[in-house]
């Protein structure tokens, strides 16, 4: 079950590769975004120098209940992906090609587990943007006239 979509990003950039991952959050954090209270535009994933990968710039609101006794919570600090050993390695070795970088695409729940969806990706030009309209609205065409074509029937 998908809690929200990064849909910025499938329109900014060419996704290569999806990765799974977990994330480290606080009590409060789950509940707010199991509420759905939570933004991954802007955001970004990053790779210290450790080989941790760091979620970036993702807004969590406040848990309403907590907010009370959270007097100092930041909602867009950094945040610690969790990831296999070898993907790190893999991505680090991916990253030092120029133009890609990672992207978190969507954060969904899987058997009671937050998890985040973060994918390798190449920003897009501006024609592929227009390319990729185009495309959508010729499909919508086609789906519109197919239906009313077997309307009739």
């Amino acid at each position: 079950m998908a809690i929200t979509i990064n849909k910025k990003a499938y329109h900014n950039y060419e996704i290569l590769q999806t990765f799974e991952a977990g994330i480290v959050l606080t009590g409060p954090e789950v509940k707010s975004i199991k509420q759905g209270k939570i933004n991954l535009k802007g955001s970004y994933v990053q790779i210290n120098s450790q080989g941790i990968p760091w979620l970036i710039n993702a807004h969590v609101d406040p848990y309403a209940p907590a907010a009370q006794v959270q007097k100092e919570y930041d909602p867009t600090q950094s945040r610690k992906i969790l990831l296999h050993k070898k993907e790190i390695n893999s991505l680090i070795g991916k990253l030092k090609t120029r133009g890609l970088s990672l992207i978190p695409l969507k954060v969904f729940v899987k058997n009671n587990i937050i998890k985040l969806e973060i994918g390798l990706a190449r920003g897009k030009k501006k024609w592929d943007k227009r390319e990729d309209i185009k495309k959508r609205d010729i499909d919508k065409k086609i789906k519109k006239a197919l239906k009313e074509k077997f309307k009739t029937f």
